[in-house]
């Protein structure tokens, strides 16, 4: 089994203990290896996809993903309705698998979840793929198994958000970047610019956090002089920015006439959509920077920021069961191979992961605001120095000495610390005994034992502790198979925390999922009346915001004006816009709600269209919706007396 051996401290030990670097293809695996490894990858497919056709599909990106599975425009635009006259506020790059899913095989909420299942399982994968090439398979299965154990990946892999596939490309790009370390070649360097450029589509600047490290790690680690490094890291900068950028140019160079508006945006543009919707505005008090629209930076209003955002009591049990783990084995792994080479691939892993887990948590401290699932972006660094920190303290273990004590010594802390972040909820309370007396087996048993007591005990002892380890997250993550504990679509988290499951204690039940092509009484009722008084409109109807829009758009693929896009505040259409197509005959309905603030389109329909009692299409009351028909003039007042 390949070990991270540890600095030298004399000659004999030099001879024992060193090994020469790896280079090229890892080793194939052995047979138990391939045994194991299927294990964790079944254990993965099955708590993803279980119960696939009821996932928590979110609901504004449901709709795009089914209009754009029905349109080319909606589908490379990213447009929320299939005519493409408005887009999602974010790069469509994520949901473009999504949509293709759904074209195959039909509106089916299964069909919207299933490449999210695809994503997790192969980040998964590959992870074990790159941390077996780093420091060998003992390392590579643990980490592989405390990702697919980790509850904020489980509960996004059951969801439809683009956080699963960013991360399944930024460990991608992380595999080619040690591949260029491992051969010397410029392609895999090139290749992960260009991944990384990909991940940029699927979640856009938060991409762009592991560039610093990833030229950090090529810097001090790769081969050749200082210049050719820097040159080379240049070339593969441009790569990735060329890549980023590429849709954003498209839309920028194609006529505004010629393409949807672009949602979150005052000026149609696409650099204000990224930049200063999806970027400045989350990091300034101004929240129209750069362009965006007004109060539209959504994850403001989610706190979860600050320097212990990672530890509070919404966040930590989703991902961060490892995290003293992880911090111990950065620093040791740097620290004990401090006398090797420069170019030493054992210590690059180790700067790697904990780079990518350090600015990753500076970043999102300092943001206005973050979702807890936000996080499943470092869960991947946290699994491979968890996996990379074991088989670390396990060969010094072997080796004996003072350092011998780390390995029990880790497994006592990661088992103290599942205490802490489980103590506040005390969610699934008999865990924590359960943990307790295996980390005893575990910790107590390899302290007792020693280095040269039978391997078989030894091995049984270690399996105790990484049991004790996983036993507390494996709880909360597979507490996801119950809707009561999966969290709301628009914000998956596991366990008893987070919004949705705020919102099923109030409503003294699981929090309803959505599902493509499955409108509710109220939604079929509407849909039934416009299209039944439909005459060759273009439109279907418009809508307040996508709020209204959202369960009509994944009922019905129809072309639907989305007034204002997603908070209802983006600036299209205009009022002269909208009379325009009113008087042009390509819309003749409007939906509006009392949840979204008025716009002057809004306005203009309250002036100028006639408000369609509730039970002319099958209700008693509308609710917070307000079906208006603008073709027939609105009746005038009577005048006073």
């Amino acid at each position: 089994m390949a070990t991270i051996p540890a600095a030298p401290r004399t000659s004999a030990r030099r001879s024992r203990r060193a090994k020469p670097p790896r280079a090229g293809r890892p080793e194939a695996l052995q047979r138990w290896e391939r045994g194991a490894l299927a294990a964790v990858l079944v254990t993965a497919v099955g708590l993803y996809s279980w119960g696939i056709g009821h996932a928590a599909l979110h609901p504004f990106y449901g709709a795009a993903t089914r209009s754009m599975a029905g349109s080319w425009r909606a589908f490379f635009y990213g447009g929320l309705d299939t005519s493409g006259s408005i887009t999602i506020d974010k790069l469509p790059g994520a949901f473009w698998p999504e949509a293709v899913s759904v074209w195959l095989f039909g509106p089916h909420t299964w069909a919207a979840a299933l490449p999210q299942v695809v994503e997790g399982v192969l980040t998964v994968w590959l992870l074990h793929r790159i941390v077996r090439a780093w420091a060998g398979p003992f390392a590579a299965l643990t980490a592989a198994l405390v990702l697919t154990l980790t509850p904020v990946t489980v509960v996004l892999t059951r969801a439809t958000i683009p956080d699963t596939a960013l991360t399944l490309l930024l460990v991608t790009a992380a595999g080619a970047l040690q591949k260029a370390l491992r051969t010397e070649r410029l392609l895999p360097l090139i290749t992960c610019g260009v991944w990384v450029g990909l991940a940029f589509q699927a979640k856009m600047l938060q991409a762009w956090l592991v560039l610093p490290v990833f030229a950090l790690v090529y810097q001090l680690v790769a081969p050749g002089t200082p210049l050719n490094r820097a040159l080379r890291s240049l070339a593969a900068g441009a790569v990735a920015l060329a890549v980023s950028c590429s849709w954003v140019l498209l839309a920028w160079a194609t006529p505004a006439a010629d393409r949807p508006y672009l949602d979150g945006t005052s000026n149609n543009s696409a650099f204000a959509m990224v930049f200063g919707y999806n970027g400045l505005s989350r990091f300034s008090s101004d929240p129209t920077a750069f362009g965006a629209v007004a109060g539209t930076a959504a994850s403001r209003t989610h706190g979860n920021t600050g320097l212990t955002m990672l530890i509070n009591h919404n966040v930590g049990p989703q991902v961060a069961w490892f995290l003293p783990l992880a911090i111990a084995a950065t620093v040791l792994g740097i620290l004990w191979r401090s006398g090797q080479p420069r170019t030493d691939p054992q210590r690059a892993g180790f700067v790697l992961w904990g780079g990518w887990l350090a600015v990753h948590a500076l970043v999102f401290s300092v943001s206005n605001g973050n979702h807890a699932y936000y996080t499943a972006v470092i869960a991947p660094a946290l699994a491979a120095l968890a996996g990379g920190g074991l088989e670390l303290f396990r060969s010094e273990y072997e080796t004996g000495g003072q350092r011998r004590v780390a390995l029990p010594a880790a497994i006592a802390l990661t088992t103290l610390w599942a205490l802490v972040l489980d103590w506040p909820t005390r969610f699934l309370p008999w865990l924590l005994p359960l943990a307790g007396m295996l980390a005893i087996c575990g910790a107590v048993g390899l302290w007792i034992r020693g280095p040269r007591t039978s391997p078989r005990l030894v091995h049984s002892a270690l399996a105790a502790g990484i049991a004790a380890m996983l036993v507390v997250p494996a709880g909360w993550s597979f507490a996801c198979l119950d809707p009561m504990y999966a969290g709301a679509s628009t914000s998956p988290t596991a366990g008893p925390v987070g919004l949705g499951y705020e919102a099923a204690l109030r409503n003294h039940r699981p929090v309803p999922r959505v599902g493509l092509d499955e409108p509710g009484a109220r939604d079929t009722a509407i849909l039934r009346y416009v299209t039944a008084h439909r005459h060759g409109e273009k439109y279907l109807l418009a809508t307040q915001a996508a709020y209204a829009a959202e369960p009509l758009l994944r009922a019905k693929s129809e072309p639907m004006l989305v007034m204002g896009g997603f908070t209802g505040l983006t600036p299209y259409p205009s009022a002269r816009q909208l009379g325009t197509l009113v008087t042009t005959h390509e819309l003749r309905f409007a939906l509006l709600t009392t949840k979204r603030p008025s716009t002057a389109a809004t306005t203009w329909v309250k002036a100028h269209c006639t408000r369609i009692r509730p039970n002319a299409y099958g209700r008693r009351t509308g609710g917070t919706l307000s079906l208006y028909d603008c073709e027939k003039p609105r009746p005038a007042r009577k005048a006073a007396h």
